[in-house]
């Protein structure tokens, strides 16, 4: 893997942290909840009664940004280097690993560290270091 120098935006990746950072604290803020993407999603599989038109809104809001951002700038090129069955078995893995660390990434490590929650510090480093493993494993152990 290399690094991109000539692309390398860390203007716009800061903007884009400090986004998130300001919408997962708006959200917690008005509406009590944190802005973790495995519970929206998953709450529209068990909906209790008044609770589908915000969690629809906030993924439209997901999968639209990208596409009002398409309109005002380029959007960057996508190269995955890995197989169908690959993607497939990882985003099974994933929907798993959120499940039984009660959450995801964006639960645990944007909204749980900033709470000072041990269980989301614990869960975020777990996610970190799995990352790590896996990817050497991969990358230098069976190549």
């Amino acid at each position: 893997m290399t690094i991109d120098w000539a692309a390398f935006a860390p203007w716009r990746s800061l903007a884009g942290g400090l986004l998130i950072g300001l919408g997962a604290a708006l959200f917690v803020l008005l509406n009590g909840r944190v802005a973790g993407i495995s519970g929206i999603l998953g709450g529209l599989l068990r909906p209790a009664r008044g609770d589908l038109a915000w969690r629809f809104a906030f993924l439209a809001g997901l999968v639209g940004a990208p596409l009002a951002y398409g309109l005002a700038a380029a959007l960057p090129a996508v190269h995955i280097e890995a197989g169908t069955g690959t993607l497939i078995a990882s985003g099974l893995l994933v929907g798993i690993g959120t499940r039984y660390g009660s959450g995801c990434t964006s639960g645990h490590g944007v909204c749980g560290i900033a709470r000072s929650s041990p269980r989301s510090m614990a869960a975020t480093a777990t996610f970190v270091g799995a990352g790590f493993l896996t990817v050497y494993l991969l990358r230098h152990v069976i190549g």
